[in-house]
């Protein structure tokens, strides 16, 4: 058997062993692999129209769903969640036949489809979408009230999927490159959803219906839809594309406290533009929109529901008092334009690409603000929040992601990257680069892990392999005697051979190490103890 065969075999083992954990259904392969309805057609524009009707929550309305015929067939999958109903579909104004399977429709095209040409499909629905019973978590349809009792509505649907109120394409593999969102509500409800406003028109029926135009591809989830008595005001920001358009959204009795806490997003965009470069939307905007949950990364409609405090609703995540001088769902949930919004996961097993980098990104906040020193501190302090308890990356082809280490394990993993590429600047520019190389795409876990080693003149692949695939902590294992000091990397994947940089006996400077799970020597007269430089995320025993 050859290496790479026995390499090849190991890792099907370890998906399968990891699969038969979950018990997964019928539902969970047609939404989550990329089926062969889905895979003959581009999506290139949605138009989605929807009119919210809070009396009796309800909704209603249609998609448009243009797209590019890639090879000849007459089937195609669109996905609408239960409850909601498909209840009509159209081609060039004549109406299709489909049948439902769960929460896909399979809809048999009448007009020959040709290589090349461009279509379209409409389709309507309806009914009582799924209720959030714990958003963003547990997400859907929000329907609340604010402490004026007025209607507070809301869209949550990470995970759960965009398809739970509106039919679409749902599979994060293929984005629209453009989407228009026109959302109709009850006077004097304001709709507040992704992109520009282009207009909004009173329909003479008690109603307005806001028209919203994205301008760049964006991801389904990233869609949303937030109903409320807004109070609005903009501003700009002169950033490294030049004026970005600045508009909050807020309850008017939270008015005062919102003008006071958004003043932090102007520091948020500096920062982020130096570590990661440009906003990845100008043309869209940036806002953020007061929701009765406590926010999501929605694509230029970051939503905020952190009360107006700095910290995660007034906690310091790490512990270590650096997480209090800022407001966690401004930071965090900003930073996912880079990471979610810009590059997005092609599966939701690969969901760490989002939370690992915009957990990470919280580090690099607090280092662009208050010092490197600071910035090692925080992301330090948040490993006491890693469970270890099953791998980062998720099951593939059936919408389950991994463990939710892929936060803080996976940005002390990222720490322990830099620590090993060991050039700030060099560091920066890989993050910068990896935003424009990926820009507006969907990827795969290979992509980054291959663009990370490629970038940084180091082949990465055993340390991702340890800490996005195992749940064990890599220990640095050594032995004292006559002064030599023998060391290897135990409790860790086969072949694992990252560098380290060591102390001895808490002496002045550190040394550099090149372990792998074979023993090594280096000479160390007098020395007592070995310890490891506290931002590598690794075990260290003496035996």
């Amino acid at each position: 058997m050859n290496r790479f065969f026995s390499l090849l075999l190991l890792s099907c083992l370890a998906y399968v062993a990891q699969a038969q954990r979950y018990e997964f259904t019928h539902d969970d392969t047609l939404r989550g692999s990329i089926t062969p309805e889905r895979v003959w057609w581009d999506l290139k524009y949605y138009h989605l129209s929807i009119k919210v009707q809070p009396s009796d929550s309800t909704i209603g309305g249609s998609t448009v769903i243009a797209y590019k015929v890639l090879k000849p067939d007459q089937t195609l999958q669109v996905d609408l969640q239960r409850p909601l109903k498909v209840t009509r579909i159209e081609q060039d104004g004549k109406e299709l036949t489909y049948r439902q399977d769960g929460n896909a429709y399979f809809v048999t095209l009448k007009k020959p489809q040709k290589t090349g040409q461009n279509e379209r499909l409409t389709v309507f629905y309806g009914g009582k979408p799924r209720r959030a019973k714990n958003p963003p978590w547990d997400g859907g349809f929000v329907w609340t009230r604010d402490s004026t009792q007025q209607w507070f509505i809301a869209t949550a649907c990470q995970g759960l999927g965009a398809s739970a109120w509106w039919p679409c394409k749902d599979h994060m593999y293929d984005e629209p490159d453009s989407m228009l969102i026109s959302v109709t509500v009850p006077e004097p409800l304001t709709d507040v959803s992704n992109g520009m406003l282009r207009r909004v028109t009173k329909n003479g029926d008690g109603t307005q219906t806001f028209d919203w135009f994205v301008g760049n591809p964006i991801n389904n989830y990233g869609v949303n839809l937030n109903a409320a008595q807004y109070v609005h005001w903009s501003d700009s920001y002169a950033g490294e594309k030049g004026k970005l358009a600045l508009n909050y959204y807020v309850l008017p009795q939270n008015e005062a406290q919102a003008r006071k806490q958004f003043q932090q997003v102007p520091l948020m965009l500096k920062a982020f533009e130096h570590w990661f470069g440009p906003y990845p939307f100008y043309e869209d905007g940036y806002k953020l929109v007061q929701t009765p949950y406590l926010g999501m990364e929605h694509q230029s409609s970051v939503t905020y529901g952190n009360r107006f405090r700095n910290g995660y609703l007034g906690r310091d995540l790490s512990g270590t008092g650096w997480g209090l001088l800022w407001d966690f769902i401004i930071v965090h949930e900003s930073g996912h334009e880079w990471f979610a919004n810009n590059i997005t996961y092609r599966d939701v097993a690969d969901m760490w690409i989002h939370e690992s980098f915009t957990n990470y990104s919280e580090n690099l906040f607090v280092e662009y603000y208050y010092g490197k020193e600071a910035g090692a501190q925080y992301v330090i302090g948040c490993r006491k929040n890693i469970r270890n308890d099953r791998p980062i990356i998720g099951v593939y082809n059936v919408n389950k992601e991994g463990s939710s280490d892929m936060y803080y394990k996976g940005g002390n993993m990222l720490h322990t990257i830099r620590q090993i590429v060991n050039n700030d600047e060099r560091w920066r520019q890989l993050l910068r680069g990896m935003n424009k190389t990926f820009y507006h795409q969907t990827v795969t876990t290979k992509q980054i892990e291959d663009y990370v080693s490629k970038q940084s003149g180091h082949n990465f692949q055993k340390v991702f392999d340890q800490y996005l695939r195992d749940t064990r902590i890599p220990t640095l294992e050594y032995r004292l005697e006559n002064g030599v000091v023998e060391y290897r990397w135990a409790n860790c994947v086969a072949g694992f051979d990252m560098p380290v940089r060591v102390c001895v006996d808490d002496a002045n400077g550190y040394q550099n190490l090149k372990p792998t799970t074979t023993w090594h020597t280096f000479s160390a007269k007098g020395a007592t103890s070995i310890n490891v430089d506290a931002n590598y995320y690794v075990n260290v025993k003496r035996l």
